[in-house]
Parts: structure tokens; C-alpha cells; sequence
């Protein structure tokens, strides 16, 4: 019995092996042939496979890589990890991952897990707050499910004086994520709920205008979930240059007079610099918003900007699951890739 179950166990390891070899030459052939916004679309694609996700998340060497990315799959975890960034000087944004579920039961599942991750952010005294994804919390399923979720979770939030934000999703729900948002926050009085707002969404402009108005408390992203060309950008170039545009409108005199908070989310140096020489040609304070990273990317360029006096936050997801979180930051930056399989045959 033990050599039958021994020999499983590595063919199901060569398997796993042989899969990675081939994902990854197939990668590479795909970037040669059609270049990077087909390599990015492959990617997003096979975030979706539930083959691809039953051999990655049972391969041990693939969990040893992503991990670099998330910081585990407890709560623990997580809380240890959020301690470990607040001792060098940066906030955090703990996300429990998981998107797009099926069943009610699972959706207050989920919700149940947040109310104790808020609980132990407060018990530990950690300088974070959470993100959520409306789907996650059963919006596919019932609307009104997903906001009985996010109310418990917003007032569970509000007796420990903590903050929520609501992850922003593919496009088609992005009107129904502003409506929930705006009727949990000016309809219901939860004033410690924020939203998202990404980049390459032709439509982001408008909304951004809107929550100034409001003086809402946006994450800017540029997006990573796959858009039809009608309603996105299709050229980084373009991509990079509404972000800009949209990070200055959020840190304009008016939007800051309104009471506007801003975390501009990007790794992207030429991003970086561009929202630095607008905020200092503006006499902005450099701790008056926040420059918010991805768990375990440009950990250097992290603390490079503490140590010149941005406010910093760290996304930091955890959870069983990690792999279609995983998936789309390959496809953000394809360098994630190489460096995925680079450290995966090390493992």
C-alpha cells in the first residue's frame, strides 16, 4: 500500500512538473510569436482553468513560488505578516482571496472569515484594514446577499474604528460595486467603506469626478482583468497616461478640499515619479496619500519610499485561494513570470 501510494505521489509530482515545463515553453512561444498583450491574455485565461488550478495549488513547489506573493493561507499568517511590515514603517491591506462563488452557504463563509480577520486585526492591534470582493460575498448569486455580507462586515468594521474597501471587478460590475458602495455609504451612513477605481476603463474618468465630489477614499489601479476593446484601453501607453491624469484629479486642490484619500497603486516607476512631481509641484505633503504595493514586489523600492517620508501600504492577500490571484499578477508583469518558473524548478 505504501509504495502505491508513494508512487502516486510522484507520478502526480511529474505530472505537475511536466505541466509547469509546458505552460512555461508555451509561454514563451506565445510572447515570441504575438507579444505581450497576447501572453497577458493567455495568462488571464488559464487563471480561470480548474485544471490548471487542481495541478498548481496540489504541487508543493508551486505554492513554495506564490508564496513570495501571498502571505499564507491563515489568518495567522497573515496577521504575522501584517506585523512584520508595520515594524518597518508601512500599513497594510490584508485580503482574504477568494472571488465568484456559486453557493449562498459560501459567500457567508467567506463573510464569517472576514468578520474574524477584523477581530484579529483589532485584537493584535495591527495597522491594517480590509479589502473585499462583492462576488466573493455572493453578488453573482443575489445582489441583496452580497450587501447583507458587506453591511455585517462594514459594522463589525465600524466597532473597531477599522476601514473596508470593495475591490473593484471585471467591468460588467463595475455600476453594480458604485451602487452598492454609495448606498452602504451615503444611504446607510457607513462612512469607513471605500471603492476602487482602475485606470484602463474608458468610463473611469467620469467616476472619478463623481467621488470627488463625494470625497471618497480610492485605491487607483490600472487593472487586470481582461476588457473588451470598448471599454478599455488596449495600449499600456494609454493605460499609463489615464492613470496619471486620474491620480492628479484625485489630488487636486478640490478633491482634497472635499476630503478625497488616495492610494496610488502601482509598482511602476515611471508612475511613481510622475505622481512625486505633481505633488511636489503642488506643495502636497508628501504624507497627504499613499503609495500602495502588491505583497512581495519591489520590496527595496517599499522601503525606499518610507525612508523619504510616503505614507507605503502593502496589499497583502492570504488564503487557500491563492491561485487565480497568483495568475493575474503574472499576467500584470510578465518579469513575475519568468521569475515564477525560474524559482519553480528550484523548488
Amino acid at each position: 500500500m505504501g509504495k502505491t501510494k508513494s508512487a502516486d505521489s510522484t507520478l502526480t509530482s511529474a505530472a505537475s512538473t511536466l505541466v509547469t515545463f509546458a505552460v512555461a515553453a508555451a509561454a514563451g512561444y506565445v510572447l515570441y510569436r504575438n507579444g505581450e498583450a497576447w501572453l497577458r491574455s493567455w495568462l488571464l485565461y488559464l487563471s480561470r482553468s480548474a485544471l490548471m488550478r487542481r495541478m498548481m495549488t496540489g504541487f508543493p513547489p508551486a505554492w513554495a513560488v506564490a508564496s513570495r506573493f501571498i502571505a499564507g493561507e491563515s489568518v495567522d499568517d497573515a496577521i504575522v505578516a501584517a506585523r512584520q511590515l508595520n515594524a518597518k514603517g508601512m500599513a497594510v491591506t490584508l485580503d482574504y482571496l477568494g472571488e465568484s462563488v456559486s453557493r449562498a452557504d459560501e459567500a457567508v463563509a467567506a463573510r464569517n472569515q472576514i468578520l474574524f480577520l477584523l477581530d484579529r486585526i483589532q485584537q493584535n492591534q495591527v495597522d491594517a484594514y480590509v479589502s473585499v470582493k462583492l462576488s466573493q460575498l455572493g453578488l453573482k448569486i443575489d445582489e441583496n446577499l452580497a450587501i447583507e455580507n458587506l453591511r455585517a462586515i462594514l459594522t463589525r468594521a465600524h466597532e473597531h474604528n477599522l476601514r473596508v474597501r470593495i475591490d473593484m471587478e471585471e467591468s460588467a460590475l463595475v455600476d453594480t460595486t458604485l451602487d452598492i458602495y454609495r448606498r452602504l455609504r451615503h444611504g446607510e451612513g457607513f462612512d469607513n467603506v471605500g471603492v476602487v477605481i482602475q485606470s484602463y476603463l474608458f468610463r473611469s474618468e467620469e467616476d472619478v469626478r463623481r467621488l470627488i465630489e463625494e470625497g471618497a477614499w480610492v485605491r487607483l489601479v490600472k487593472g487586470a482583468y481582461k476588457e473588451p476593446h470598448t471599454v478599455a484601453y488596449a495600449n499600456k501607453a494609454d493605460t499609463d497616461a489615464a492613470f496619471v491624469r486620474l491620480a492628479q484629479m484625485m489630488l487636486s486642490a478640490e478633491a482634497r478640499a472635499r476630503g478625497v484619500s488616495l492610494g496610488v497603486a502601482t509598482h511602476d516607476d515611471a508612475m511613481i515619479e510622475a505622481v512625486q512631481r505633481y505633488a511636489a509641484s503642488q506643495g502636497i505633503p508628501r504624507d497627504a496619500f499613499e503609495f500602495q504595493f502588491l505583497y512581495g514586489i519591489r520590496r527595496e523600492r517599499q522601503e525606499q519610499l518610507v525612508a523619504q517620508g510616503y505614507r507605503v501600504r502593502i496589499y497583502v492577500p492570504y488564503g487557500t485561494a491563492w491561485y487565480p490571484y497568483f495568475m493575474r499578477r503574472l499576467a500584470e508583469r510578465p518579469a513575475n513570470l519568468w521569475f515564477f518558473v525560474a524559482n519553480f524548478f528550484r523548488a
